[in-house]
């Protein structure tokens, strides 16, 4: 939302991030003898995160014409949350509001953040799954700013915090396989989210959007986020998600609509 999401210098990342084998302990076919395996990784290219980020930039960009030539934000106008248009109808603010930042550290920061942690959730989720993820928890955390915060908003971070807490349950929820390198990401990974919430209850920020984002990032993670398996036979092994296409777009479903009903509740409660 409204917000500086602050760079995440140091943050965790997957053990394989960095594009090679991930290494997993397994037993080799000598009887007796445990050695480090070389594993395959998904091997899904960040596209949607890249395009996300392009997107989101050439908006900004014109933002700042529209702003420049016309002295109006011509985007924002029509994009920000703003709690009567929507109660009026005009019910694509409730996710455009992700599109949309209030200046140039904004739009950096949380595209920064984007950077940091798209590549490595993209991999494991797909493309498919992980534009959900973003879309879903942009939407959520503006509706959670819908029924809590009367100021109008915008920013990328409702998203973002999405995509922290769905990093988190994904090493939490495969930390048998990631080992002790994904115990020590999820400890940063705590560290981040909680020192993020406490700089949202600062004046300005609208730190429900961010409560938002990160409950239906834990949500659709949890029922829907990969879960790990290695598959094959020595030396070629790879990582398969167990997670059925079923369970993923009927945890979708149930998020969105969960959120919408809050939303059409808070309208009616409203009129």
């Amino acid at each position: 939302m409204n917000n500086n999401f602050p760079s995440p210098n140091g943050s965790p990342s997957f053990p394989d991030d960095n594009g090679g084998d991930a290494r997993y302990s397994a037993t080799s076919q000598a009887p007796g003898h445990a050695q480090q395996v070389a594993v395959k990784v998904p091997d899904n290219s960040p596209k949607v995160t890249y395009v996300l980020l392009g997107l989101t930039v050439f908006i900004y960009v014109l933002q700042y014409i529209t702003q420049y030539l016309f002295n109006v934000d011509v985007p924002a106008a029509l994009g920000i949350k703003i709690n009567e248009s929507i109660s009026q109808g005009q019910y694509w603010r409730l996710i455009t509001p992700v599109f949309l930042h209030g200046s140039i550290f904004h739009l950096g920061f949380n595209m920064y953040a984007l950077y940091v942690l798209g590549p490595g959730l993209e991999r494991y989720y797909g493309h498919a799954r992980f534009l959900a993820l973003y879309l879903i928890t942009g939407f959520a955390g503006t509706v959670m700013s819908f029924l809590f915060t009367p100021a109008p908003s915008l920013g990328s971070s409702t998203a973002i915090f999405g995509l922290l807490a769905a990093e988190g349950v994904l090493l939490y929820q495969n930390r048998g396989l990631f080992g002790k390198p994904a115990q020590r990401a999820l400890m940063n990974l705590i560290l981040i989210g909680v020192v993020n919430l406490a700089i949202g209850l600062s004046p300005g920020i609208d730190n429900w959007g961010h409560v938002g984002g990160l409950l239906a990032g834990i949500l659709f993670a949890w029922y829907a986020g990969p879960i790990i398996r290695i598959k094959g036979e020595y030396p070629h092994l790879i990582m398969a998600d167990a997670r059925t296409k079923k369970e993923v777009i009927r945890t979708g479903v149930s998020v969105i609509l969960l959120f919408a009903a809050l939303a059409a509740v808070t309208i009616i409660l409203r009129t």
